[in-house]
């Protein structure tokens, strides 16, 4: 006598919401991968599909395509840094924590730079996502954190240009450091000497607010 097979359980719904959140997150670090290495132009669904095994078409269903998917990936970069990096979070802190996520994902930076190649990159960060940031060194700089005769903004981007140089210019850190920039003797020394340089921006007693240094 033929068996019955048993009834095919239809899942649940939590475990399909659980199943769905799994498929969006497998294709968000896919499309990351894939964004860092091709760029937003050169990057292709159904690779990014592929990477994440599966359907191409459920790109369109969960993020709209292309573009919702790299906007999202934008817009967790940006919540993460405002937990890290907020205007309470000392200026050091901040530092070491955009350094070590850059040593730790050189994705981050791949990306930073694919961005400043093309016009065509859709814009998820605008401008009030840029004067958050510039309030928060401004804010740095009422504390004393650095020197009233800085130009925040210049401070703002100088600090990022340095947090990003050991990616951008990997082999040379290599051959002046003597270790890749993945070994943690790497991160030791270089962010010992940011800290170091951060602490030469902030104002002292003997520069006290209101003065030019020489």
């Amino acid at each position: 006598m033929e068996s019955k097979k048993p009834a095919r359980r239809s899942p649940e719904p939590a475990e399909r919401v659980r199943d769905a959140e799994r498929t969006k997150r497998k294709l968000l670090e896919a499309a990351f991968a894939e964004f860092s290495e091709n760029g937003y132009d050169g990057a292709r669904v159904g690779d990014i599909a592929a990477r994440a095994g599966v359907n191409k078409q459920l790109i369109s269903y969960y993020f709209g395509g292309k573009e919702g998917l790299y906007r999202i990936l934008v817009r967790e970069w940006l919540e993460d840094e405002s937990d890290h990096a907020d205007s309470d979070v000392p200026a050091a802190e901040a530092l070491t924590w955009y350094l070590r996520k850059n040593l730790n994902d050189p994705r981050i930076a791949r990306l930073a730079l694919w961005q400043a190649l093309s016009d065509q990159i859709p814009e998820e960060a605008d401008q009030s996502d840029v004067d958050r940031e510039l309030e928060h060194m401004r804010l740095r700089q009422e504390r004393g954190e650095i020197a009233s005769d800085l130009d925040p903004a210049a401070v703002q981007i100088a600090l990022m240009g340095m947090t990003l140089a050991p990616i951008v210019f990997r082999s040379t850190a290599r051959r002046l450091f003597g270790v890749d920039i993945d070994d943690p003797e790497f991160e030791t020394r270089y962010g010992d000497t940011l800290s170091r340089i951060l602490a030469r921006l902030a104002e002292t007693e003997h520069h006290p607010k209101g003065t030019t240094r020489p």
